[in-house]
């Protein structure tokens, strides 16, 4: 069968429905899951996408033809699908595009958590089996079971934290019409906190705004409101609820490497001296935080694959991206949104400070220019002729190529899905910051 290429991506199946991604295809992969993970069982889960029933149907169809028992865990969050992956150790599919526009649909899919697909490892070879569409004959048809995680989930996340220690916070969490709302429910019914919820009921017509609360437009609103309700804290979740975000007091957005510096610091005090991983567009944030709470940062490439690896090869106890994926040893080196929310809660309850306050102590010291894109025809081209303008300073090439000076550091590494370089730069002043980052965009976009 002909199918677009395209939507085999390097972390997970993505494409537009019902153009690149349909049922047949479903079908097929589904077929092509089953073989080539000899799997018996599988989890099957989705989110609230319109195209989600059809597609479910279609890629459970294509499970059982070729052998397998599905089990189905309904409508989720990506995070309780982990769960589900982690409870009964065999592999799974999720039916999402994650915080993708309405038109996506797609599959996250684990061999055995907390190994996932990836492109380097499995995703390709799904496509060229889709492609041949030459599968074995089972000896068997599958059956499917339904089955409901969500009461041992709640005693999973709220088993991370000392319930006893939240105060009555006020907190305003905007959960975008996406999977989270009804589980983040569940889960803060059982905390003293004064909840207060924005689009909480799933919506694949996402009637409000759209699932990726790294878009300023996504998020305004929220910013918005945590002021007008004078809360503690403001949380937002993208549309599948394995990224998370937060807002401070003032209403103004957390970066991602002030947060993973943030709770990294935390998290060390309940396991000193563990090791924490941190992606390579950082702040010099996360590595300062985390030596002087008696721990070891560790950097790696940025995506899931790379990260859980390393945490789970290190036994690290935490994992921090840019982007807003934040991983956990207790939670099966998996990336959950409602797991950072809790240890927040928890943090701000215990050291009865203000989020603001210690970010202000980090805006003093660290500035940042946050994900910067450009469109670049010739990415590796572009890359070697700043590795020639900078080959003064300390350089290295785990995953795009990042450039070292005493003051200021940054990192571009190429999209993989577009043509795009993605510049991340930190300097230890305000002006040399905007200085240094004129004159890096120079060069990309020159």
């Amino acid at each position: 069968m002909q199918v677009n290429p395209s939507i085999f991506k390097a972390y997970d199946i993505r494409g537009i429905y019902p153009t690149d991604l349909n049922e047949d295809v479903a079908y097929l992969i589904g077929r092509a899951f089953v073989t080539f993970l000899n799997a018996e069982q599988v989890i099957v889960g989705r989110d609230m996408r319109l195209s989600g029933p059809a597609v479910f149907d279609a890629v459970t169809r294509g499970i059982m033809d070729q052998g397998a028992d599905v089990v189905n865990i309904g409508m989720v969050s990506t995070d309780q699908y982990y769960f589900a992956c982690a409870q009964l150790d065999i592999p799974g599919m999720m039916v999402t595009a994650s915080h993708n526009p309405k038109a996506y649909n797609g599959f996250k899919m684990v061999r055995r958590m907390p190994q996932l697909l990836s492109g380097d490892a499995g995703i390709q070879d799904l496509r060229q089996l889709v492609e041949r569409e030459q599968f074995p004959q089972p000896a068997r048809k599958g059956t499917m079971t339904t089955h409901d995680f969500k009461d041992q989930f709640v005693q999973k996340v709220l088993s991370l934290i000392d319930v006893n220690a939240i105060k009555p916070l006020k907190v305003v969490v905007d959960t975008c019409n996406g999977m989270v709302g009804p589980i983040l429910q569940e889960v803060y019914r059982h905390l003293p906190v004064d909840l207060i919820g924005m689009y909480l009921d799933p919506d694949g017509n996402l009637p409000n705004h759209g699932l990726d609360p790294l878009q300023p437009e996504n998020r305004a609103e929220l910013q918005r409101r945590v002021v007008a309700e004078g809360a503690a804290i403001g949380f937002a979740f993208d549309g599948d609820g394995d990224r998370f975000f937060a807002i401070d007091d003032r209403g103004e957005f957390i970066s991602g490497d002030f947060l993973t510096a943030i709770m990294g610091s935390y998290l060390l005090e309940k396991y000193p001296g563990s090791k924490i991983i941190y992606d390579v567009r950082a702040s010099w944030a996360v590595p300062d935080l985390v030596t002087a709470a008696g721990g070891t940062p560790l950097m790696e490439r940025v995506g899931h694959a790379f990260i859980k690896r390393r945490m789970a090869d290190e036994d690290a106890i935490f994992g921090g991206e840019v982007s807003g994926h934040y991983y956990f040893r207790d939670f099966f080196f998996a990336d959950s949104g409602i797991v950072p929310s809790l240890y927040l809660l928890e943090m701000l309850s215990k050291r009865n400070v203000q989020m603001s306050d210690l970010l202000q102590e980090l805006e003093a010291k660290y500035f940042i220019t946050g994900e910067i894109n450009s469109t670049v025809a010739d990415q590796q081209a572009k890359m070697q002729e700043l590795a020639r303008r900078y080959s003064d300073a300390e350089q290295h090439t785990m995953d795009g190529i990042s450039i070292n000076y005493p003051t200021w550091h940054f990192n571009v590494r190429p999209s993989n899905t577009e043509p795009l370089l993605r510049l991340n730069l930190e300097a230890k002043s305000q002006a040399e910051m905007e200085q240094r980052r004129d004159e890096v965009l120079g060069i990309i976009r020159g």
